[in-house]
């Protein structure tokens, strides 16, 4: 791991910011295992992030990187591919970041089937920006925005990134990290938009108002709470209360938006030959 950490990371941006206890860097060593095992060329590898805590992974990372402006990661990874359908392109999002402020953009690009990988860090909260709940936070716990506990149902991603058109949506947990690691290489091979989800500890902002205890104690959470997809299976809904599916959890396949982009550019270019208004 570290032969990879020393040729995928900027290793003079280290060490990074996040606080002990944090998820974050699981999920990054996870997609950097990713990468390495796709075999992907650095140079034609891009990662985009947004604001938040999940998104400062785009500075430590030695690839094409675009750290952006909240919300927009996916609007600016969008132009990305656009340009150059050839790239390999990696979004990464906090969980406010993506379906917050970000949400409209979540759900169109899923409608478009741009070929990329989207990967939400689910800390449940907004770690960076002060603590606030997010469309992801859990009913009933407590926030700077919410001191008394949330009332909102929040969104099952996975549910959302399927029902708005993703191709390809998957879950894991910073405990299953090898799991983690082959979805986003599952994910990364897939044409389409791409969804993995990867539930994180916040131990500070998250877990510390919710009484969950410290970065161990919630990893433990998850292995204790998450259900495989086949387990799942043959859970009722009351068993599924409170548990973390993990695994692959959609697969489709549906036209690839730079694909039908570029036939548009070639029909007009056709035109123009010959003369054609």
């Amino acid at each position: 791991m570290q032969e990879h950490l020393e040729t995928y990371l900027r290793m003079e941006r280290l060490p990074h910011i996040w606080c002990p206890g944090c998820g974050n860097g699981i999920v990054l060593g996870s997609l950097v295992k990713a990468i390495h095992e796709l075999g992907y060329d650095q140079d034609k590898t891009v990662i985009v992030s947004g604001i938040g805590c999940s998104s400062r992974a785009a500075g430590y990372m030695d690839f094409n990187t675009l750290h952006t402006t909240h919300g927009r990661a996916l609007a600016f990874a969008t132009g990305v591919k656009l340009a150059k359908p050839e790239l390999k392109v990696f979004v990464l999002m906090g969980d406010g970041d993506a379906t917050a402020i970000g949400g409209n953009h979540f759900i169109h690009a899923a409608r478009r089937n741009m070929d990329m990988t989207a990967i939400i860090f689910n800390n449940n909260i907004y770690g960076m920006t002060g603590g606030q709940y997010s469309p992801l936070t859990p009913e009933d716990r407590r926030a700077t925005t919410a001191p008394y506990g949330t009332i909102e149902r929040n969104f099952d991603l996975a549910e959302l990134a399927k029902a708005a058109g993703a191709t390809y949506v998957a879950r894991s947990t910073t405990y299953h990290n090898s799991l983690l690691t082959r979805l986003m290489v599952a994910a990364a091979r897939h044409k389409g938009f791409s969804v993995v989800e990867a539930i994180t500890a916040c131990p500070v902002a998250y877990g510390r108002r919710n009484k969950l205890g410290d970065g161990a104690d919630m990893l433990l959470a998850q292995k204790e709470n998450a259900v495989t997809v086949k387990q799942a299976e043959s859970m009722g809904k009351d068993e599924l209360a409170g548990k973390i599916v993990i695994g692959e959890l959609y697969q489709a396949e549906a036209p690839e938006y730079t694909e039908l982009y570029q036939q548009i550019i070639q029909r007009a270019q056709a035109r123009a030959s010959k003369g054609c208004n």
